[in-house]
């Protein structure tokens, strides 16, 4: 259960590095009046700094390594 554990994290860790965040659209109602309705598309983005990916990928080798030594 550990190793597995370790190696998503190492996993999750290595595509925050690349990946530092990712966009989205969103559909926003302006106006509603009755039956006339007003929308618009709004772009939001979602971003994490990357050193949250190298203490992800860190938590992921050590106990990724901590499992080995268990055997």
């Amino acid at each position: 259960m550990n190793r597995t554990l370790g190696i998503v994290l190492i996993v999750v860790g290595i595509a925050m590095l690349i990946w530092t965040g990712f966009s989205y659209t969103k559909k926003e109602k302006i106006v509603d009046a009755g039956p006339i309705q007003i929308s618009a598309d709004k772009e939001k983005s979602v971003n994490w700094p990357p050193y949250a990916g190298g203490i992800i990928l860190i938590a992921g080798v050590i106990v990724f390594v901590a499992s080995k030594n268990k055997r």
